[in-house]
C-alpha cells in the first residue's frame, strides 16, 4: 500500500510519539510498503509558545495541499497528532472525500489544564470534533479506550505500544558510577510530567533526570542535588537506562509511556502513580509497583526480579504493533468516506480556521 503519515511531531524532536511512528515507518517499509512522512522536517516553522523544542509549521494547508492533490494519491492516510499539519491534512481530506485513521497519543486536554484555565470540556469538545471523521482512531491502551468512549468518541481501536528489545536490553550497570540504588526517570522535562513528585522524595542513592524540556534549567536550580544528564541517543541512552535500578514514572496523563517498556526491556522495573497508562503496563509485584506514595512504590519495584520485567517487555514486539496497526488501515478502507458533514460546535473550533 501507499501510506502518508502526518505528524507534527518528528525528528529532532525526541519523545515516545516521534519513536513510535519512526519504528512503525521502518517496519511497514520492511513489509514493502511505500511510506511517506508529512512533518515540520524542511518546511519554515515556528517555536511552540512555551515550548521551544516543538516547532509548528506555517502555512500547514498549503503542505497538505502539495502532497493530498487528489483521490488516488494513497491508499491510507493516518494522522497522528492534533497540531497544525494535523488539522490542516484532516480538512484536505474531508473536502477531497478520502478516507483517514487518526491516533490518541497525547492526553491533549489534561496537558492543556496544567498551563491554562480552560475547562476539560471545552478541550475534549475539540478532541472530539478532530476525531469524529476518522474511519478509526487507535489509542495505545484498552484503559484509554475505556475512558474515551466515555467521553463520547467512537470507532476506537487498540494499537498496542511496542519495545526494541534489541536496542533495550539488560546490560552491565557500569554506565553510570553513583551512589545506587539508582532512580531515573527518561523522558520530557516538562510540567505535565509531574517530575516533582519523583524529585521531592526522600530516597537512598542517587536520583537520575535523562532528556531535556521546558523545565530543565528550572529544576536544575531548584533540585542541585539530581543527576540531570541532559539527552542520550541510541545506544548510549539503552546502556545509561539499563544502569539504572529502579525506573521511576510519575506522570499522571500519558496514554502509555513508551518508556516504560523500554526500562522493563533492559531488566529495569517501573515505580508509577496507579494511573492510566502505566495501569495498562505494570503488574504490581511482577514488573514493577504501582502506589499513589511514589516513595512506597520505588521501595517496592526494588525488590522484584529483572528476568520477570524483561519477560514482560518481551510480549511488546513491534512488529506486532504495526501488523495490528496496518490491519486497521485495511479494515478502515471499507468505512465510507468522510465528508465536509462535520460541524462545527461549542467554544473551540477547528483552530486553522
Amino acid at each position: 500500500m501507499k501510506i502518508l503519515l502526518v505528524t507534527d511531531a518528528w525528528t529532532p524532536q525526541v519523545n515516545g510519539v516521534v519513536r513510535t511512528l519512526g519504528r512503525t515507518r521502518q517496519i511497514l517499509q520492511a513489509l514493502g510498503h511505500e511510506v511517506s512522512v508529512l512533518s515540520p522536517e524542511g518546511r519554515t516553522t515556528v517555536a511552540c509558545p512555551g515550548y521551544g523544542e516543538i516547532r509548528l509549521t506555517l502555512r500547514p494547508h498549503r503542505a497538505a495541499r502539495e502532497v493530498l492533490v487528489d483521490r488516488e494519491c494513497f491508499d491510507a492516510i493516518h494522522i497522528a497528532t492534533e497540531g497544525p499539519l494535523g488539522w490542516a491534512a484532516r480538512r484536505r481530506c474531508l473536502q477531497l472525500g478520502l478516507r483517514f485513521t487518526t491516533s490518541y497519543h497525547t492526553r491533549f486536554p489534561e496537558y492543556l489544564r496544567l498551563r491554562a484555565p480552560i475547562p476539560l470540556s471545552w478541550s475534549y469538545r475539540l478532541m472530539r470534533r478532530f476525531h469524529a471523521p476518522a474511519a478509526r482512531t487507535f489509542v495505545r491502551t484498552g484503559t484509554q479506550r475505556r475512558l474515551l468512549t466515555e467521553r463520547g468518541f467512537e470507532r476506537l481501536a487498540i494499537w498496542p505500544g511496542a519495545v526494541n528489545t534489541r536496542l533495550f536490553h539488560p546490560r552491565d550497570k557500569d554506565a553510570l558510577a553513583l551512589p545506587r540504588p539508582i532512580s531515573m526517570y527518561m523522558g520530557r522535562v516538562a510540567p505535565e510530567k509531574n517530575l516533582e513528585a519523583f524529585l521531592d522524595l526522600s530516597l537512598p542513592g542517587s536520583k537520575v533526570i535523562v532528556g531535556g524540556g521546558p523545565s530543565l534549567a528550572r529544576l536544575r536550580r531548584r533540585y542541585p542535588e539530581v543527576h540531570f544528564l541532559g539527552y542520550r541517543h541510541g545506544r548510549a541512552l539503552a546502556e545509561t537506562l539499563a544502569a539504572a535500578d529502579v525506573f521511576v514514572f510519575p506522570s499522571r496523563t500519558d496514554t502509555l509511556g513508551l518508556v516504560i517498556l523500554e526500562a522493563m526491556a533492559c531488566g529495569v522495573p517501573v515505580a508509577a502513580l496507579p494511573v492510566p497508562g502505566p495501569q495498562d503496563l505494570i503488574v504490581d509485584g511482577a514488573n514493577g509497583a504501582l502506589d499513589e506514595n511514589l516513595r512506597d512504590a520505588v521501595f517496592r519495584a526494588l525488590a522484584v526480579a529483572p528476568e520477570d520485567c524483561v519477560e514482560h517487555a518481551q510480549q511488546h514486539s513491534w512488529e506486532a504493533s504495526t501488523r495490528c496497526f496496518l490491519d486497521g488501515l485495511v479494515a478502515a478502507r471499507s468505512q465510507p468516506a468522510a465528508s465536509m458533514t462535520v460541524r462545527r460546535t461549542g467554544p473551540l473550533a477547528d483552530p486553522t480556521g
